[in-house]
């Protein structure tokens, strides 16, 4: 059947479903690019995820109200630390351990070291380290808050500190160690003890605090009491 214009009815049917109908090349063009788009997603999206996971250790302790960050000592540092440890004896602790330098150089001095430190893959890089340089039997390593730490139990202590926790660890310390405790020092000193002992320069300062010192209560020589003699 024709229309008034003369153009078949079927031909006009035809054009007009023609214009709706996508060509093939175009339908796996789309799809190919949305197949690129969801595998783009999950690449970003994994990525964010790996970097979340790599990441959280070093900024959680960054979010903290007091945290130590890891600034690792230097070689003159660690002789100034090991110096001050002459003649002593017992256990020690580095408080905030980062890498482990210190306990491995302590455990390498015959003492019993452990160090707490709150990033994991400090920890687990330090356990390395230890195994590595062969003293990973007296040189421990543990994740913990080291507020949340006693200190009680060493004689030996040593601190990579920051001016705003000072005080604070100043007073854990005072109420925890016993009086012939040694606490070390580095690159900031205490804000009211008086050091013992004090060697370097600048950034590889140690400062020295013996705890019958800043309890006031200094050790003095025994004294001997004698009887007067008896008088026939």
């Amino acid at each position: 059947m024709e229309g008034g214009g003369g153009i078949p009815l079927e031909t006009l049917t035809e054009e007009s479903q023609s214009r709706h109908v996508l060509p093939a090349s175009f339908e796996a063009n789309s799809l190919q690019k949305s197949n690129w788009g969801f595998l783009l997603t999950g690449l970003v999206g994994g990525t964010l995820v790996a970097v979340y996971a790599v990441a959280t250790p070093f900024i959680t302790p960054a979010l903290r109200k007091v945290c130590l960050p890891f600034v690792p000592a230097t070689t003159k540092q660690i002789e100034n630390v090991v110096k001050m440890l002459r003649c002593r004896r017992g256990s020690l602790v580095d408080i905030g351990s980062g890498d482990g330098r210190i306990v491995i150089a302590a455990a390498k001095e015959g003492f019993t070291a452990v160090g707490y430190e709150l990033n994991p893959w400090l920890v687990w890089y330090s356990r390395y380290r230890a195994w590595r340089e062969g003293v990973h039997g007296s040189a421990k390593f543990y994740i913990s808050d080291l507020w949340k730490v006693t200190f009680s139990q060493y004689s030996n202590v040593v601190i990579f500190g920051v001016p705003q926790m000072m005080l604070q660890l100043e007073k854990k310390l005072e109420l925890e160690l016993d009086d012939d405790a040694r606490v070390i020092a580095c690159r900031f000193p205490f804000p009211h003890w008086t050091p013992d002992h004090v060697t370097g320069e600048g950034i590889d300062t140690v400062w020295a605090y013996d705890a019958s010192t800043f309890r006031g209560r200094e050790k003095r020589p025994t004294s001997m009491h004698f009887q007067p003699p008896i008088q026939a």
